[in-house]
């Protein structure tokens, strides 16, 4: 049975800023039945959630997003979702801009040739952020302002990891008691004892 979906993405986690609401809000007044989110850079090779929906949509559906970007900022990762929505005869909904309908398992060239030159535009514009990001961090440090997380020191080391370092040193805690007992990761844990050697 076809059904309507929606897939919104965003790049990073609303902590850091990215609200993917706005992409859900309009995907659910377009009329999407199931909303599909995910959150990953545009251009990163595996999405999870984008594959997975791709590969269990019913033939005959609809897919919404709000904008080509949300689907791939990588012109080739693009064309390679249109072939897949072609093959599984999907209606690809682009929220207004453009109806790809592909239920015959065909894609005319004019609609082929529009998202392929809308995904072009997309990695370009990536690419622009991604060189205003590089000057931006090259501006700040000219400034002397610190990029980056700080570098951690001996001296740094939490007093909680300075209490138990000498249970691990004489063999009767091992890395994994150490990290539960300082609450940090086995690799913080890995980097602290490499300090302190």
């Amino acid at each position: 049975m076809s059904k309507i979906y929606g897939f919104a993405r965003c790049s990073l986690g609303e902590e850091r800023g990215q609200d993917i609401n706005r992409q859900v809000r309009e995907l659910k007044e377009a009329g999407a039945e199931e909303i599909i989110t995910e959150r990953v850079h545009g251009d990163a090779k595996v999405k999870p959630q984008l594959d997975f929906l791709l590969e269990h949509i019913e033939q005959n559906s609809t897919l919404y997003v709000t904008e080509v970007s949300r689907l791939s900022r990588s012109t080739q990762q693009l064309c390679e979702i249109l072939n897949t929505i072609k093959d599984k005869h999907l209606r690809l909904v682009i929220l207004n801009s453009v109806t790809i309908d592909c239920r015959n398992g065909r894609i005319d060239a004019m609609s082929m040739a529009f998202l392929q030159m809308a995904g072009v535009f997309s990695e370009l514009e990536l690419s622009m952020i991604r060189e205003r990001v590089r000057s931006g961090m090259a501006n700040a440090r000219a400034k002397g302002k610190q990029i980056g997380r700080k570098s951690v020191t001996k001296a740094d080391l939490p007093a909680v990891f300075i209490k138990y370092y000498p249970a691990y040193a004489n063999g009767t805690m091992n890395v994994s008691e150490l990290a539960r007992v300082c609450g940090i990761s086995r690799p913080t844990a890995y980097k602290y004892i490499r300090m302190m050697n």
